[in-house]
């Protein structure tokens, strides 16, 4: 389950900037044509470098990691 933010200056919980690093594994799948299909996705690793807040620019300490249970009652039902 991917973390859920929380700004602190605005109360923000929904629009976030996220840089992450992620090492991953995955089956590519070339068609006779080329095309190009991306199966069975697994996240080796995932380092979050950076989190900004997309309604008021807020970063670094002001962007808190949440858990479902600290969300209120509306916001847990908006994914």
């Amino acid at each position: 389950m991917r973390a859920r933010y929380r700004c602190s200056a605005c109360g923000n919980l929904t629009r976030f900037d996220v840089v992450a690093t992620r090492r991953t594994r995955s089956f590519h799948h070339f068609s006779v044509g080329g095309e190009l299909s991306v199966e069975d996705e697994a996240v080796l690793d995932e380092r979050v470098e950076e989190v900004t807040c997309r309604w008021c620019g807020a970063s670094g300490d002001a962007i808190q990691p949440i858990s479902s249970d600290e969300l209120p009652a509306e916001a847990s039902v908006e994914q």
